[in-house]
Order: structure tokens, then C-alpha cells, then sequence
């Protein structure tokens, strides 16, 4: 740690704490985190979210006497940045090279940078201007991102006539007008995605709403590159590579609700495809009864978790809420007695007790690499967000047979799938058999509209099915098959909200020996329903019945099943 950090520790850590924005154990935490992989005690802060990038840059303005852009400082235009750099020599592609921006206002130089007080630059500076001592300037992400947005137009400007433009269209009322509105109308949706795809002579935008992706809005061509400009103005992703894919992430409030908002571009053969993950940065508390589980399976999920050691596993696609059920499982079984430790990429959102780690690649700190370190911090539970290569299950694998409880994810399509997973990553099979308590499949389905759907007098499933999900209902459990209709609302889907369909299967002798034996995922299939395991498509069904979803929607999540 250099003098400058220890002088921002000490200055940053001691006023948040006095004015009780952060407490004195996220200081300790951080401080933890920056000895491992380095960083500003504040950056680290605002990455574990425990201050926001706003209260930290008033903070910092306060302790170094340096003004913010936009705020106490004015934000330079393109003209003010190359006018200096022709002045002074400077190299524009060095500028966005490290991220620094320098301009000149009035009579003296400014400066700013994503760390304004890096020894790096600070001696750059003082070569390329041994005259000048240039001001400092604190800036948030946004405008740090548009300046160097500027700067990399200024560099490219003999490949891309047309860059400056983008700028302007970027920031013109008009365009941004329409990305607020297209948020807002998200936000009013409850639409967990936004999709801007382009066609040859237009452009589509549409929303995932419960699962289910519906066309907002028909717009012409003209308008697409400005829209996209736009979103990778304020989400710090180079507004001139079009021909790489491209992540970012900004965030914004939408109808009175803080979101993150992760953004991904595809260049396509008629343009970059946009997407925008909205994450609710606060949600409503998460309990297992609220997944939509039935009494058997939220007790079966309960006592796998009160397992001193082993593995459980939660599988399906992306978007069918693993990670909410492995979120709701912790703070069900969080009774402050376990220590708790979870790996993410991302941590979603924040769990009271429980100690989250953001796993960050380009510095080496991957799933692996993480839980490596996790375990030198004697935890009892560890979730790791994904298991997705050998090195982590191996890990994961390592840690239930020292004494720990892993959770963990994996994308399979049902939950005997997961075995066979692991043994093609290169686990021995009984590895596989050993850890595992239990794995879990599951879906999201829609809720059916309960101001507008209407009896379903003849089900259009066989009467041998009936009959077996009758046998499965808990007694005195009533049949109230629904059909959906549509009304203002459900948006005239016949549909609102979603809930879960699940199957769980405990790790028995038996299904220990099949996985030792390298049985089929068939055999192994047949031997679980032959003991009267509920799978998904069954589970679903019975939600059908209860008046909770529609047969149609089970079996649009659970075709692939026989």
C-alpha cells in the first residue's frame, strides 16, 4: 500500500464510519480485500455496495479539497480536449489508453481520471507538462465515460466520420428521451430484460416480461444508432467498437425503484444486438413459501440445508431463478449460528449476515480462485455461484469432504443430468456419488391471471394422469384447473407473475450405487419414478390443478421431458 493509499484509508475509512455511512466492519473488510488484490479503499467500498458512487465522491471532494465534474467542476466538451492536447503535444490515444482525460479551462489545466491520485499518471503528467501542475477533478463513471468517449472519437475520427455524430445523437433530448421512456415503461412492466434488435430497414424493442419476451415497440432505423449510443454512453463501453461483443453495466431509478442495469452488445449482420438485464437492486424479502414450493419439497430443501457437510446443487437454464432459490434457501437457514460465505458473478443483490464475494476474472479472481481463499475463512456454508468448469467442482468438491455445506448451480436440463454433468468435467464417479445430498431442477412458469381466468371444465391431459396427480394432491386439496382470457390487468396475456416448478432428488444408497455403475440417465429415471419421485412436468401439473398456472404453460417449460 502506498503513502496515498494509506492517507485515502485512513481520511475515507474514518469519516465514512463518523457519519455512519459504512460501519467500521465493512472498513476492515475492504482493507482485507485491498491487501489481496489492491484497489482504493473507496472503489472497494462502492464494488462490495456498501456506499454508493455519489456519496463517495462527495466524500473524497471533501477530504482532498478537489472538485467533482458537473458538480463543483465544469464538464470539458470534445473542442476544450483537443484544442489542449494540440497545444501541449498531447497523445490522445495515451489518454484513452489510461484512462485520463486532459483539458484545458480558461487559463489552467485540468484533469481527471478513474484514480486521479495514481503514481502512474501523476508522473506521466509531470513529463508531458513540466510547466503546468494540472487540477484534479473527481468524476463519476458516466462522465468519466463520456469524456474518454470523446477521446476515443477525437482517434478515431479518420476511420469514423460519422463517431461525433453518434456523440451528438447520443446526447441529444430526443434520443435521450427515449431511452428514459423505454426504461420507464420496463420498469412499469416488471420486465426482467429489454431486447434492441435491428432489422434491415427498422428496429424492434421488446420486453421479457414473466419469462415471456413481448414486441414494445416497432421504431425506424434512422433512430437505432443513436439509441445505442446512447446506452453505451452511460454504460462506459466504447461507443466506437462495434465489430466485438461488449459488456457494461449503469445504473438508474425507474417508477421510485433503484436498478442495475447490465448491458450486453452482439454485432449482427444488420447491426449490434443490445441487451439490458434490469436488477432491482432492493427486493422483496425472499422466502422459500414464496417460490411457489409445495410443502414436500420446501421440507426436503430444509433439511438438506441443515446438512453439516456435502453438496446440494440447483440446476436449469438461465432466467429460471436458481440463484433466487439458493438466496431464499440461506436466509431461511441463516439462524447466526454458520458462518456464511457466498462467490458471485454478480452478487445481485445483498443478503443481512452473509458474507458475498464478487468474483472478478480479469484480475484473477475467479469462482475457484475465491473459494480457495473462502476457505481459509472458516466458514460452515459456501455458495459458489456456478459450477462451470473441473477446477471449481473440484473445489466445491474438496470443500464438502472437509466438513462444509456447497451450494452451488449448474445448467443441466433436469436434475439427474447433473451426475453425468460432473463426470464429463473429468470427476471420478465416485466423487460424484459421495458429496452430493441433493440436487434440484427447476423452471419458472407463469401465474395465471387470477382477475380474469376461468374454469377449465375439460383438462386436456389424459385420465391416467388425472388420476396419478390426484393420488399426489395433498388430501382435501381441491382440482381448479384454469384457463387463461386476458384483461387490463394482465396486459391482456392471461398471465401475471410467475412461480416455480421443481423436482428434488435426495442422493440415496441406491441412486449411489447407479452413479458408481455409470448407468444411464434413462435407468437411473426409471428407478426414481418407480419410487414415486415427482418430476418437474408432474410437479407443474399439480400447480395446474391447484388453479396456480395453466397445462399449457407447464408444458411449454417442460416439452422435453417424456
Amino acid at each position: 500500500m502506498n503513502a496515498n493509499q494509506k492517507i485515502e484509508s485512513t481520511l475515507i475509512g474514518e469519516f465514512l464510519v463518523s457519519q455512519g455511512l459504512v460501519s467500521a466492519q465493512d472498513i476492515d473488510q475492504a482493507l482485507r480485500v485491498q491487501q489481496k488484490v489492491g484497489g482504493r479503499i473507496g472503489q472497494l467500498l462502492m464494488r462490495a455496495g456498501a456506499i454508493s458512487e455519489d456519496v463517495l465522491l462527495d466524500c473524497l471532494s471533501t477530504q482532498l479539497q478537489m472538485p467533482i465534474l458537473g458538480k463543483t467542476g465544469k464538464e470539458p466538451s470534445l473542442s476544450d480536449i483537443q484544442l489542449n492536447a494540440e497545444t501541449h503535444g498531447l497523445n490522445m490515444d495515451w489518454m484513452f489508453d489510461q484512462q485520463v482525460v486532459v483539458w484545458a479551462d480558461q487559463d489552467r489545466l485540468c484533469y481527471t481520471a478513474q484514480d486521479v491520485l495514481s503514481t502512474s499518471i501523476l508522473e506521466a503528467l509531470s513529463v508531458m507538462l513540466p510547466d503546468s501542475t494540472p487540477v484534479a477533478h473527481l468524476s463519476t463513471s458516466q462522465s468519466l465515460g463520456r469524456l474518454l468517449s470523446y477521446v476515443r472519437s477525437s482517434t478515431l475520427s479518420q476511420q469514423d466520420d460519422n463517431l461525433q455524430r453518434l456523440i451528438e445523437m447520443a446526447e441529444d433530448g430526443p434520443t435521450v428521451e427515449l431511452v428514459n421512456n423505454i426504461m420507464a415503461q420496463a420498469g412499469d412492466l416488471n420486465a426482467s430484460d429489454v431486447h434492441v434488435e435491428p432489422e434491415q430497414d427498422a428496429f424492434k424493442v421488446r420486453f421479457r416480461v414473466d419469462g415471456v419476451l413481448r414486441t414494445q415497440h416497432n421504431l425506424p432505423s434512422d433512430r437505432f444508432n443513436a439509441l445505442v449510443s446512447r446506452v453505451k454512453l452511460i454504460s462506459n463501453i466504447d461507443i466506437a467498437e462495434r465489430r466485438l461483443p461488449q459488456d457494461g453495466r449503469f445504473s438508474t431509478r425507474v417508477g421510485g425503484k433503484d436498478y442495475e442495469i447490465r448491458v450486453s452488445t452482439l454485432p449482427g449482420v444488420d447491426g449490434e444486438s443490445l441487451v439490458m438485464r434490469l436488477l432491482p437492486k432492493e427486493r422483496e424479502e425472499m422466502q422459500l413459501d414464496r417460490l411457489g414450493m409445495r410443502v414436500d419439497h420446501m421440507d426436503l430443501m430444509k433439511r438438506w440445508m441443515r446438512q453439516p457437510h456435502g453438496i446440494v446443487l440447483v440446476t436449469g437454464p438461465t432466467g429460471s431463478g436458481k440463484s433466487s432459490t439458493l438466496y431464499a434457501a440461506i436466509d431461511d437457514s441463516n439462524d447466526g449460528v454458520r458462518k456464511i460465505i457466498t462467490v458471485e458473478d454478480p452478487v445481485e443483490f445483498k443478503l443481512p449476515g452473509v458474507t458475498q464475494v464478487q468474483t472478478h476474472a480479469e484480475i484473477g479472481l475467479t469462482f475457484a480462485s475465491a473459494l480457495r481463499s473462502i476457505l481459509r475463512q472458516d466458514p460452515d456454508v459456501v455458495m459458489v455461484g456456478e459450477i462451470r468448469d473441473l477446477e471449481t467442482a473440484e473445489m466445491a468438491i474438496q470443500a464438502s469432504l472437509t466438513g462444509h455445506l456447497v451450494l452451488s448451480t449448474m445448467h443441466t436440463n433436469d436434475a439427474v443430468s447433473a451426475f453425468v454433468r460432473l463426470t464429463d468435467m473429468g470427476i471420478e464417479p465416485f466423487l460424484v456419488a459421495t458429496p452430493i445430498v441433493g440436487v434440484q431442477a427447476q423452471r419458472l412458469v407463469r401465474r395465471v391471471c387470477q382477475a380474469c381466468s376461468i374454469a377449465d371444465e375439460q383438462p386436456t391431459i389424459s385420465a391416467d394422469l388425472r388420476d396419478r396427480l390426484d393420488d399426489m394432491a395433498s388430501a382435501g386439496e381441491a382440482s381448479d384447473w384454469r384457463l387463461p382470457q386476458g384483461c387490463s390487468v394482465c396486459s391482456h396475456t392471461g398471465y401475471k407473475g410467475r412461480l416455480g416448478i421443481y423436482e428434488l432428488i435426495p442422493v440415496t444408497e441406491q441412486l449411489q450405487e447407479m452413479i458408481l455403475a455409470g448407468k444411464s440417465l434413462d435407468d437411473m429415471r426409471r428407478s426414481l419414478a418407480l419410487k414415486g419421485t415427482r418430476f418437474m412436468k408432474e410437479d407443474g401439473l399439480l400447480k395446474a390443478r391447484a388453479g396456480m398456472t395453466t397445462i399449457d404453460e407447464v408444458l411449454r417449460v417442460t416439452s422435453f421431458q417424456e
